[in-house]
């Protein structure tokens, strides 16, 4: 990485956005962020998406001189072409082609487009995404070879040299809270647990050792399993 290069992060203001936001932080000159709302079930995360960069400023001096622009992008396009559990007050279930209905089709791809346009614009050399292989929920536009042939597309086609990198790609929930406190302690790790979203259902009642969330859905479930093998008490 050369210590001029310039980072977007797609930021929802969930726990694996807000973990490449802050290594994002700790390796680039100057970090903007970029966050979508294309009429989630979970908007909460919106909500808190401002406390969660306001925290990450406060967190350390380099941090904040570091952070630039927020960019918020309105894609309810997508909300109204597709019929999802991530979209629509439906039952989360397995569809036909053995995928939950949770997948929004080209969400990623899209998110990565538009991404691209605004760095583009902006003069920033790389796009971070918090997709992962590892811990997933068999989404194909979360793989490592949908973003590399994806990243080829959109350099071919923008005639840039965008990189995009995805830090979680081969780490699992566990691996993730600990990259989280290798990279800013135990307050970062503090921070994503009460500060972020990631509950499908858009449930922010209850704080669990975890965080919040309903504590049933598929990805309340993946974070607090990892949470617990991060802190040693689940196996």
């Amino acid at each position: 990485m050369l210590p001029t290069d310039t980072a977007l992060v797609l930021f929802s203001g969930g726990q694996d956005s807000t973990t490449c936001l802050a290594w994002a932080l700790k390796h680039y000159a100057r970090v903007e962020t970029i966050g979508f709302d294309y009429g989630q079930r979970h908007a909460i995360e919106l909500t808190v998406r401002p406390t969660v960069i306001e925290r990450l400023r406060a967190h350390s001096p380099e941090w904040n001189a570091k952070l630039g622009e927020d960019h918020m992008i309105d894609l309810s396009l997508i909300s109204e072409i597709s019929q999802t559990a991530m979209t629509h007050d439906i039952a989360i279930e397995t569809q036909a082609n053995g995928l939950p209905n949770t997948f929004v089709p080209g969400r990623n791809l899209l998110f990565m487009t538009v991404a691209a346009t605004v760095a583009y614009r902006r003069g920033l050399t790389v796009l971070v995404g918090g997709m992962c292989e590892t811990d997933f929920s068999g989404y194909p536009d979360c793989r490592d070879d949908t973003m590399k042939a994806l990243q080829v597309a959109l350099n071919l086609g923008m005639d840039t040299r965008l990189k995009l990198e995805t830090p979680l790609m081969w780490r699992d929930k566990r691996q993730t809270w600990e990259l989280a406190q290798e990279l800013g302690g135990q307050a970062l790790v503090d921070l994503i647990r009460d500060g972020t979203h990631t509950c499908y259902l858009g449930e922010r009642g209850a704080l669990h050792d975890w965080g919040y969330g309903c504590g049933t859905c598929p990805a309340c479930a993946l974070r607090a399993r990892g949470y617990r093998q991060f802190a040693g008490t689940e196996v």
